[in-house]
């Protein structure tokens, strides 16, 4: 029997262009806030985080209500405190993972209630973490990742979400049996048939919305005529056989076991989950700030995280951070203020508690449509065109992440792409430091310098001087020239030792203050002439 596992994603519509060789992408969807929007963005919103909630719990090995509070909780709580309008959190894939190892091992050392109790306890230190990260104002590091890395986390979320549908189709590792697959297929593409054409005809409705219900009363329809349609009841009790409802209540509170061995056992698994999640959360209202030319606020966002994740492992729930997939459908449906959350949020526990039984019915042909959907909208289509257009250290960067996401993890492939850019960075600045020298009146050589001095151009400087043949006295000029860390201090040390070994004088002028008091230590240069106007900071100022 099939069942979903849908891990987090992301819906595009980005107009790719150039411009001085920068990679750059607009996402834009203009809608007003609109009260009807939002309700209704919310309620299409909740109907498909009920399928991931329980598949979640069972990647992180605990029960379904476990999933199902952490979506409640993190969705209500971001929704009224975050700072992006319209994204939705929940309990998603990336956490699951990283905190599946360490219940794992505790349910075969002490079974599952201390399993939870140190789940929860790693989700109040990950909570705690992110609330540290909000108040000390770092969300605004997300400006660091280059346009390409986006792209191509972007591209890997749309792949790993079609991937993901697979699992649909088969069972046991095998296709379904023909009649079973025929009316899947026929269903999906239903499903996604409705939600590519209602659009031209009408927006009074979300297109989503509308395709789940009708394919909801036709699928009653099939099964009363003896045709086997999977459920999403059908796919909870395929990951557990005892399981007869989605029904359950609210969530109470419940203190965690807390003792330093604890402590100490669930601190590198919180450490690790909360910069995953911020690093989703940040990417995710990053994208949704472009898609709706808004500006969403990192740092209260971060704050906000971190209070919904303490707020879960008091209340059972197993943390989470922001959805990419459900805040794009959001976002398409309508969704731009705090009610679309909240009603995503509001509807979740609805569906889990009154509505238990509709939820119970959906076709899982229903959800598999909306997230094929998902992930053709997701990819950018246009980046196979700019792709050899845009320099080779992008496009690189861009197939990296890609595949890293793919194969790895979301954050681990920002991280990589990140670096991986700043050190074709490092190395293109490397090569822009330029010097020209000249002999004055008096026979001294006099070398100026353009650019900055730092461990990539280090190399650069120390060719462009000729010891052996320059005359007895030396001058470097930095009025142009800007040392930036420890690595260019180091440079012009050995340059002067080199040159006091061949009993020639040294000269520095037009040096920053910073510079003077750490190339001072130096016993070959002479002299130094400070410019007044330089005030930079090097990096070595700390070693001094």
């Amino acid at each position: 029997m099939p069942f979903v596992t849908v891990p987090e994603c992301g819906v595009l519509e980005p107009k790719m262009f150039m411009r001085k060789e920068i990679l750059m992408f607009r996402l834009i969807i203009k809608k007003p806030i609109n009260l009807k929007n939002d309700i209704l963005s919310g309620v299409t919103v909740a109907l498909a985080l009920v399928p991931e909630a329980i598949a979640f719990s069972f990647v992180a090995n605990v029960p379904p209500t476990v999933g199902l509070y952490a979506a409640f909780m993190m969705g209500l709580i971001t929704a009224i405190f975050g700072g992006r309008p319209g994204m939705i959190s929940g309990a998603t894939g990336a956490v699951a993972v990283i905190f599946a190892p360490m219940v794992i091992q505790q349910i075969q050392a002490n079974g599952l209630p201390v399993a939870l109790s140190h789940l929860f306890l790693a989700v109040i230190i990950m909570g705690l973490l992110q609330l540290l990260f909000g108040l000390a104002k770092w969300g605004k590091f997300v400006r660091l990742i280059p346009h390409p890395v986006m792209l191509g986390f972007v591209n890997g979320l749309a792949i790993i979400i079609f991937k993901a549908q697979f699992s649909q189709f088969t069972v046991d590792g095998a296709l379904l049996p023909l009649p079973e697959l025929s009316i899947m297929v026929g269903l999906v593409v239903l499903t996604m048939a409705i939600i590519h054409f209602l659009p031209r005809f009408t927006t009074a409705l979300p297109a989503t919305l509308v395709a789940i219900g009708v394919v909801s009363g036709i699928s009653m329809v099939a099964q009363k005529m003896g045709a086997t349609v999977y459920t999403v009841l059908d796919f909870v009790q395929q990951i557990d056989p005892s399981a007869t409802t989605l029904r359950a209540s609210l969530p109470t509170f419940q203190l965690p076991i807390l003792t330093l061995d604890a402590v100490l056992l669930v601190l590198p698994y919180a450490c690790l989950a909360a910069a995953v999640g911020l690093i989703e959360s940040l990417m995710t209202l990053t994208l949704i700030d472009e898609l709706t030319e808004t500006r969403g606020r990192g740092n209260k966002e971060s704050m906000a995280q971190g209070l919904a994740n303490v707020v879960n492992g008091f209340f059972g729930g197993m943390g989470g951070c922001a959805m990419i997939g459900q805040s794009m459908i959001n976002i398409r449906a309508g969704g731009r203020g705090r009610l679309s959350g909240i009603s995503a949020a509001l509807g979740l526990m609805f569906f889990v508690g009154i509505g238990a039984g509709f939820i119970e019915a959906i076709p899982l042909a229903a959800l598999v449509g909306v997230m094929v959907m998902v992930s053709v909208a997701t990819f950018e289509w246009a980046s196979f065109r700019i792709i050899k257009q845009v320099p080779k250290s992008d496009a690189f960067v861009l197939v990296l992440v890609s595949a890293v996401t793919v194969a790895v993890d979301l954050a681990v492939a920002v991280i990589v792409g990140v670096i991986v850019s700043a050190l074709v960075f490092a190395w293109e600045q490397g090569k822009i430091i330029r010097s020209t020298s000249e002999v004055d009146a008096s026979g001294a050589k006099r070398y100026a310098l353009k650019g900055g001095l730092f461990f990539g151009s280090v190399q650069s400087f120390k060719d462009a001087f000729d010891i052996s043949n320059d005359p007895k006295t030396v001058v470097i000029d930095f009025m142009q020239a800007r040392v930036l860390d420890y690595s260019g201090i180091e440079a012009i040390q050995t340059i002067a030792e080199r040159y006091s070994t061949q009993h020639k004088s040294l000269h520095l002028v037009n040096v920053s203050r910073d510079c003077e008091a750490l190339l001072k230590k130096s016993s070959g240069i002479k002299k130094i002439s400070i410019n007044a106007n330089q005030t930079w900071h090097v990096a070595a100022d700390a070693l001094a």
